[in-house]
């Protein structure tokens, strides 16, 4: 892997049951959303559906467990919702899943239809390598709020993407910031799959496949590399 991925000991300590799948792609092609992957996101609100069968979102395990670990560093989960959930949220109302463009399109189908976050960083963008940490809360969160860009910082403790430069993701998988994000000039990307406990590595690893073959699908030629999980057990 060209970039590398570090989890601090305060969050291994913190979530003992927490799994990342990378999936490292060069060569990709990205665009506006298509017809084709607004069908892929539509089909993944039908997988959703019947894998809850009537339930919501953060009455699945997978959801819950996600729930208390971010209660545990201090985060209050049904405001502040890892990224899966508040995908999942957003397909079962009426106007569905939004359309970002196609390689969002794609991690966040595989998303919403596996309940697991996923995220996407562009690597032209990222500086150095990616760490899983415990902020201090003086880190720089670079974000955009009506309209401007502002520069927050996270709350001590919060478990926080960074790389050299500064926070990527706050709220371990909450909301990403604008510099990293796949664009449709994006033609390198990470993409992460994280789960905790009790959902078993193989099913993130069937999500981790079921996203490159997707990768591969729309970007063809790309260099589409799955690695092994870690985990911090």
């Amino acid at each position: 892997m060209t970039l590398t991925l570090t989890v601090s000991d305060d969050v291994r300590a913190l979530a003992p049951g927490f799994t990342h799948v990378a999936i490292e792609a060069h060569g990709l092609v990205n665009g506006p959303s298509t017809d084709a992957s607004a069908e892929l996101l539509d089909d993944a609100a039908r997988r959703l559906a019947a894998r809850l069968d009537g339930r919501a979102p953060h009455e699945d395990p997978h959801m819950a467990a996600w729930r208390e670990v971010y209660t545990a560093f201090g985060s209050k989960p049904s405001r502040t919702r890892n990224s899966a959930e508040a995908l999942a949220r957003r397909a079962l109302t009426d106007a569905g899943l939004p359309r970002s463009n196609l390689l969002v399109d794609l991690y966040n189908a595989v998303s919403v239809a596996h309940l697991i976050p996923v995220g996407g960083e562009d690597l032209d963008r990222v500086q150095g390598g990616m760490r899983l940490v415990r902020a201090t809360g003086e880190e720089d969160f670079v974000t955009v709020a009506g309209g401007e860009e502002t520069v927050e910082h996270p709350d001590a403790g919060e478990v926080v993407w960074r790389d050299d430069a500064g926070v990527t993701c706050r709220r371990w998988n909450w909301r990403q910031g604008p510099r990293t994000r796949l664009t449709e000039r994006t033609a390198s990307g990470i993409f992460l799959l994280e789960s905790m406990a009790p959902m078993p590595v193989a099913e993130v690893e069937a999500a981790a496949a079921e996203l490159a073959g997707l990768l591969e699908k729309f970007s063809p030629g790309a260099e589409v590399d799955v690695h092994a999980p870690w985990s911090a057990a």
